[in-house]
């Protein structure tokens, strides 16, 4: 079974979210004022979980992508909140990627 074409730039968006996500993880933890970053780190997690599962589910042709990907858009935009909050340029590119991940499964939804 082949990924759907309409899925592949919201795939890809995940990935590089999940991928960012990640990194900003790691970084976190290994800041100097570990308490100011907790929020940051648990979204980071969700984040980077539900993305890898979106990009999943679209591969397979999940019944139930969009549901998967509207609660990607929901966390995703909640991760790059948080991490906006932050000067770290790890989470700077976490929140950059979640928005442009937020935006290119709200851009596929739209064409379902």
């Amino acid at each position: 079974m082949l990924t759907e074409p309409k899925y592949e730039q919201c795939i890809e968006a995940c990935i590089r979210c999940m991928n960012a996500c990640n990194v900003c993880y790691v970084s976190c933890l290994k800041e100097y004022e570990l308490a100011k970053l907790l929020d940051c780190i648990a979204i980071d997690r969700e984040c980077a979980d539900i993305c890898a599962y979106a990009a999943q589910a679209m591969s397979r042709n999940s019944p139930f992508v969009k549901e998967i990907v509207e609660l990607c858009i929901k966390i995703t935009t909640a991760c790059a909140e948080e991490c906006g909050k932050h000067d770290h340029d790890h989470c700077k590119q976490c929140a950059e990627a979640c928005r442009q991940c937020a935006e290119a499964c709200r851009e596929m939804l739209s064409h379902l």
